[in-house]
């Protein structure tokens, strides 16, 4: 790094670059990541309960 203010000034311009999401979307991305989590929950909820359901008549049946 030869010149730190010359560095300075090139962040400065690349982050007047950057677009940020609007409240929108930002409300729509937070909206898929939970209802993905909620979706996701659910489905290793069923899983583990299907699966201790077998597990449990492999274990009575070699009793």
């Amino acid at each position: 790094m030869r010149n730190p203010i010359k560095f300075i000034q090139e962040v400065k311009q690349e982050a007047f670059k950057v677009t940020w999401p609007t409240w929108k979307e930002t409300l729509q991305g937070a909206l898929m990541v939970f209802l993905m989590a909620v979706v996701m929950s659910l489905f290793f909820l069923l899983l583990d309960q299907v699966l201790k359901f077998f597990l449990e008549l492999l274990l009575k049946v070699s009793l």
